[in-house]
């Protein structure tokens, strides 16, 4: 789901490019009622995307620190939403492009009393990445990791599973 058109058609096409297949509404999650419930969601959540400081050196003077309380609230209650689109069972990755923990990581607590259980990412299934699964299972990187490829924007994401 994407609330832009013009985004979810980028989306739709980098889908195709990848050989993935996905049903894409072009719908608010907050305002969205679907007919059924889903399998598994991606929610990427919007955010201050500070982990994209190494490509946009200019975020660090656009962002203030007021910025970051209503984005994560934002993500929280869009969360909430993606929560009750689950079947029981399914699966959901939440990620961001911030480098905040408000933003990422507080994240997994809201997540737990939404019915959703954290789905611990395993070092193996990132090969080459095992230093930015953290102690809990999710994703952090950073723009300092794999420096010798020219760096990674900063991002969190974690998997969930709907309880059943």
């Amino acid at each position: 789901m994407e609330k832009d058109a013009k985004r979810a058609g980028r989306l739709g096409e980098n889908l195709r490019r990848l050989g993935l297949e996905a049903e894409l509404a072009v719908a608010d999650v907050l305002e969205w009622a679907p007919a059924e419930r889903f399998d598994a969601i991606l929610l990427d959540a919007p955010c201050t995307a500070t982990g994209t400081m190494r490509r946009h050196p200019d975020v660090p003077f656009l962002k203030r620190a007021s910025d970051i309380a209503p984005l994560a609230d934002l993500q929280r209650r869009m969360l909430a939403a993606a929560a009750r689109q689950l079947k029981p069972g399914g699966r959901l990755v939440f990620a961001t492009c911030s480098l905040q923990p408000e933003e990422g990581e507080a994240h997994l607590a809201t997540a737990a009393t939404l019915g959703l259980e954290l789905d611990p990412v395993r070092p193996k299934e990132v090969p080459g990445l095992a230093e930015a699964v953290t102690r809990d299972g999710a994703l952090r990187t950073r723009p300092d990791l794999w420096s010798e490829r020219g760096g990674l924007d900063g991002f969190f994401a974690a998997r969930f599973r709907a309880r059943a």
